[in-house]
């Protein structure tokens, strides 16, 4: 065996098998030590840092520097493979050896270096020196040593990202955590080696987003400028060349739903399906990631009403024509938001992951006409956000039914109260996900025990007044990123105190407490898709099951108070997903049902009768219209509503024989006053 070098390969003693595992995965850095330890393989270094070994069996391995992709073995295996995990292990071993060989004693105390030694177990992160991790940032690699990473025509792709601009939150080494991450709108980016680009992990397939670490790098460039003593930043990345920030990329989509908006869904005509084409490719090329989801949307509404589909609704299409006017003026004369944020530039439209584990937070289940729809939603730890996994399918089949249809070779109701282990998960932009049929790569489902503490805070809720302020905080809900599981937590519960039934609205409200005695509604409302639902949750709540621990489900603000409409129940180690649940004789008690309050009446009157307006049209509206206009402006003024009711006075004064484009204005305006109010109510 030679001696080692005299610089040793602080690459490979940087790496924990935690980190071999996120390169590779669990079972193969198991195996590997498992088989170290019953004989180690002999271990050489070449002249130019070069680590080779040679087994037991006879297999040889060798790992230049520049990353396990550089490695090589003998062996039949096509990926890295456990004989190169050995090799990073063993020469681990042989250095913590030497080192130990060549103490020469006792010596004066002194500030302990950076951890460099090999760990021979399992471990999160190497063995605390109590210093600081070395205060190195990914920002310091230059685009030339990328571009050898990446390659130049991956390079050109990340240039076209940054010139769309793109949103990133940085996170810093810490003592808790000493890897840099980078969280992408479409991956997560860590550089597991310090200086070093050959280890650099992300959660999309090895070879399908290696753009990402350009971005990465990029990323923390920006922080190192702009925030350099902060642990995590957020930071825009690129943009338009034009800093006076005068457009938005997409008027001539703003023009296309302009044209919706006069001529109304009536009287739009199938004509329009070329200029919706062509601006959906004018959209994808200019990377406005939320805009063509959305004018996906419209086009869809369309569609619907054209073939007298109960998939078309004139709120729905009105709403996709406010929200494209509101994100063009949110990102237009200096506007107040992030032009990424608000457009979607960094957001691919799927991105396959590497081996992922899903937890089930739930399911919803709904209907739309004679077509069934079910949504699993799925916590993602590594990345703190939740997936959705949609199948929709035709026929009248409620919950429980649905519940024995089979998605990826398995039932509903495995995926919705299971923990997934996937090789073949493919995520969209909005964090939809799908599981891709592969005879290679494999998914497997254990049952879920509702164990969602040990999911990252930022899905867990233990603090209601602290979920408050964060639902307060949001911008509004029609220039938000389009993800479509934004605000699905899990809620833990220390009490249930009341649990009442309004059959008027067949509704069932229960309200909650947290630990610190801050309260909380759960609302469950019946749907035909799920006439098991509101039973199932009456009897989670009650503790039929046992003592419900946490709820997972759709949190909102509504009348100054926390909402929560519900998708499963963690009862005492196990799951109960409400809308799977069978329908049984209900023995629901019973409560006098509530109207909207006249504030809410006021605002939803206002809003039926704007939304007349992407279903009629401008031209096309019946001459009494401006009248009920007037009476709804003054129903909001009685109930206080006075700057909402003056855009809806505006845009009746705007109405005549030919409205233009003040009229098309006035009436974004006096819908986004109406819909951002609903939200607040």
């Amino acid at each position: 065996m030679s001696a080692p070098p005299a610089t040793p390969r602080g690459d490979l003693l940087a790496l924990t098998p935690d980190s071999l595992a996120a390169l590779t995965n669990r079972g193969l850095v198991k195996r590997a030590i498992k088989e170290l330890d019953q004989a180690a393989p002999a271990v050489t270094v070449d002249g130019d840092g070069t680590v080779r070994s040679t087994f037991p069996d006879g297999t040889a391995a060798s790992l230049p520097t520049g990353g396990l992709d550089a490695g090589a073995c003998s062996c039949d295996a096509t990926a890295v493979c456990r004989h190169l995990i050995g090799l990073i292990l063993a020469y681990q071993r042989q250095q913590s050896a030497a080192s130990s060989l060549a103490d020469p004693g006792p010596q004066p105390p002194r500030r302990p270096a950076a951890p460099r030694s090999p760990i021979d177990v399992p471990s999160a992160t190497p063995p605390s020196t109590g210093t600081a991790p070395d205060p190195w940032s990914p920002g310091a690699f230059t685009d030339e040593q990328l571009t050898s990473r990446i390659g130049a025509r991956l390079m050109a792709a990340a240039r076209r990202v940054e010139r769309a601009g793109f949103l990133a939150r940085v996170r810093r080494p810490t003592s808790t955590d000493p890897i840099p991450t980078v969280e992408l709108g479409s991956t997560t980016v860590r550089f597991l080696v310090p200086h070093d680009l050959g280890f650099v992990h992300t959660d999309a397939v090895a070879g399908t987003r290696d753009d990402v670490v350009a971005l990465a790098v990029w990323a923390f460039r920006i922080a190192d400028e702009r925030a350099p003593g902060l642990a995590e930043a957020r930071v825009e990345v690129g943009g338009p060349a034009n800093d006076d920030g005068s457009g938005s990329g997409f008027e001539a989509t703003i023009l296309l739903a302009d044209r919706v908006l006069r001529d109304g869904a009536v009287h739009v005509g199938t004509g329009i399906a070329a200029a919706v084409a062509e601006q959906q490719q004018a959209l994808d090329a200019g990377g406005l990631r939320w805009p063509l989801l959305a004018l996906g949307d419209l086009a869809d509404q369309l569609t619907a009403y054209r073939e007298r589909s109960a998939r078309y609704r004139p709120d729905t299409l009105a709403g996709l024509i406010l929200e494209l006017h509101a994100r063009h003026r949110a990102v237009c004369n200096g506007g107040g938001s992030l032009r990424a944020l608000v457009l979607g530039t960094d957001e691919t439209a799927e991105t396959p992951l590497r081996r992922l584990r899903l937890d089930s937070l739930g399911c919803r289940v709904s209907a739309v006409g004679e077509q069934r729809t079910v949504e699993i939603f799925y916590a993602h730890a590594e990345t703190a956000t939740v997936l959705v996994l949609r199948r929709s399918w035709d026929g009248e089949a409620d919950g429980a039914a649905l519940a024995r249809r089979r998605i990826a070779g398995t039932t509903v109701d495995a995926l919705a109260t299971g923990n997934v282990m996937t090789e073949s998960a493919v995520r969209s932009a909005s964090r939809a996900v799908r599981l891709a049929t592969s005879r290679v790569a494999h998914t497997t489902i254990n049952p879920s025990q509702g164990n969602w503490d040990a999911l990252p805070e930022a899905l867990v809720v233990r603090d209601i007044d602290a979920l408050g302020v964060e639902l307060d905080a949001l911008p509004p809900r029609m220039v938000r990123p389009r993800i479509e599981a934004e605000l699905v937590r899990a809620v833990a519960v220390s009490d249930v105190l009341t649990v009442n039934y309004s059959p008027g609205q067949q509704r069932l409200d229960a309200v909650i407490v947290d630990a610190h005695g801050t309260r909380a509604t759960v609302t469950a409302t019946h749907t035909v898709a799920a006439p098991g639902r509101l039973d199932a949750v009456m009897a989670a709540l009650t503790g039929k099951h046992g003592r419900v621990q946490f709820v997972s489900g759709i949190v909102h603000r509504s009348a100054g108070e926390v909402v929560i409409d519900p998708l499963a129940f963690a009862v005492e180690g196990a799951m109960v997903v409400p809308d799977l649940a069978p329908s049984v004789a209900s023995h629901l008690g019973f409560d006098s049902g509530d109207e909207p309050s006249p504030l809410v009446a006021a605002l939803q009157g206002s809003r039926t009768l704007l939304t007349t307006v992407a279903h009629q049209g401008l031209l096309h509206l019946p001459t009494t219209y401006p009248d009920r206009l007037l009476g709804a402006a003054r129903e909001l003024t009685t109930v206080g509503l006075r700057r909402v009711a003056s855009a809806v006075d505006g845009f009746a004064g705007t109405l005549g024989a030919d409205p233009g484009e003040d009229a098309v204005q006035a009436w974004v305006d006096a819908y986004l006053r109406v819909e951002v109010a609903l939200d607040l109510c």
